[in-house]
């Protein structure tokens, strides 16, 4: 899937975010960091966006509490923030707290010794985050990163319009998607919006088939290194499955002329012209943005992503991206690092975090939240999303964020070419194994 970074600024309402904004903390009247972090005073970057009012929200609440010990905050633009962060790690100039999205990128930081281990130190927000998403900030056992926002999984988005004028069942198996796509395209309706210009949507595709087909072992495999493990028959099977969508039409003619961050994979769905759309929880907000009246009339329907016919993976697992997290720079003063672990445990994803969270309709990766959501403007869906994710026996992180930089490239660059016909699944597998060996 789509880097993070991306996604992250869009998740609650799709809002396009400008390339670089830089923003002080209101209430701390400390100046900005600058270029990078002081060791002997806490500081924060964080990204612009939806979710930018909830941590200016929060890090205010933590100066009025802590006067002395302000804040120093910068926002960022996503792609911009990606660059300079691992710049100003790179030199031992990073902020307190280092937004990150764990997998890979958490790895490097921790191997390179920068981010403290925060073991026993974060029982606190522990307690009360969802256990499968605090494990995705684990690396070899040791707490390095805290969920900070709102967790993401990939849901399969109908319209109960076209679904229900066509007389057509949402599907529930992939047997019951086939003969969706061939009901869809008989009535000269895109069966599945998809926007291939962006390429990290079809990420979707083979973590969920991958997934469904053989089980969350598969790509374990692929994260230890070991050997030829992309050759796994579940990964030639969902790139098959890809290829029967592609030769049978689900995606029209033009999906790699559509791009996702403008909006325009979901436009499809909400205008009729396409029947369903595999996207993130995020893409909620976008339609709730766009086309009111479309999520109002219950004309939006969300599903998990159908059960593979004798598949060995659980129908309940998910895949996208748990949370961002925070971890702590090993290059701040040890009482610095303290006061950051404070804000951690007191003042990260409190109450006041979470209702913020949900008012965008986000889901907090936070646990109990069951008899709250019912009641909410989007509680509908934030329950669905919630059960999804609390109900997965596994929830899988994005492949381009659990793999290193290079190799995630790989696989965006190859899968690009088996949706567009240009590579065959033999040729893909090749071309993976050989990341295996770099």
């Amino acid at each position: 899937m789509k880097p993070v970074t991306r996604r992250a600024t869009l998740a609650g309402l799709g809002i396009a975010v400008p390339a670089l904004v830089t923003l002080s903390a209101c209430s701390g009247g400390k100046k900005p960091a600058g270029g990078g972090g002081s060791p002997s005073s806490l500081s924060v970057w964080a990204l612009t966006g939806a979710k930018q009012d909830t941590y200016q929200g929060s890090f205010d609440a933590w100066d009025k509490a802590n006067p002395d010990d302000p804040f120093s905050v910068e926002f960022f633009a996503n792609d911009s923030y990606k660059e300079k962060i691992r710049t100003s790690i790179g030199s031992g100039n990073a902020p307190t707290l280092i937004f990150n999205w764990a997998g890979g990128t958490l790895e490097d930081y921790v191997g390179n010794e920068s981010v403290v281990d925060l073991t026993g130190k974060v029982d606190d927000i522990l307690s009360h985050s969802i256990e499968s998403i605090a494990k995705v900030g684990e690396v070899d056992g040791k707490q390095y990163g805290v969920p900070n926002n709102d967790t993401q999984p990939v849901v399969l988005y109908y319209s109960t319009e076209l679904f229900e004028e066509h007389g057509v069942t949402p599907p529930t198996t992939w047997a019951e998607l086939m003969t969706a796509v061939e009901a869809f395209v008989a009535a000269d309706i895109t069966p599945i919006a998809l926007a291939g210009q962006s390429v990290w949507p079809e990420l979707m595709y083979i973590q969920y088939l991958t997934d469904r087909i053989g089980g969350e072992g598969v790509f374990e495999k692929i994260l230890t290194g070991e050997a030829d493990a992309w050759s796994d028959p579940a990964i030639t099977s969902a790139l098959e499955s890809i290829v029967q969508l592609v030769d049978a039409g689900a995606f029209g003619s033009s999906f790699g002329s559509v791009a996702a961050d403008a909006g325009a994979d979901a436009a499809l769905v909400h205008t009729g012209q396409a029947a369903m759309l595999l996207q993130g929880s995020w893409v909620y907000g976008t339609f709730k943005q766009d086309a009111p009246d479309f999520v109002a009339g219950d004309k939006l329907g969300f599903l998990n992503f159908p059960a593979a016919d004798g598949g060995a993976g659980d129908p309940a697992n998910v895949v996208g991206n748990p949370a961002n997290f925070w971890s702590v720079s090993a290059d701040a003063d040890p009482e610095v690092q303290e006061l950051a672990i404070k804000y951690l445990n007191e003042f990260n994803l409190n109450e006041d975090m979470v209702d913020s969270f949900l008012g965008m309709g986000a889901i907090p990766a936070v646990k109990d939240l069951e008899d709250k959501l019912p009641d909410l403007d989007d509680g509908k869906f934030l329950s669905f999303a919630y059960d999804m994710v609390i109900n997965a026996p596994h929830f899988q992180l994005s492949w381009d964020q659990a793999l290193p930089a290079a190799p995630a490239q790989e696989l965006l660059t190859n899968l690009s070419q088996i949706f567009l016909g240009e590579k065959k699944p033999a040729d893909f597998v090749s071309a993976m194994n050989a990341t295996l060996d770099s």
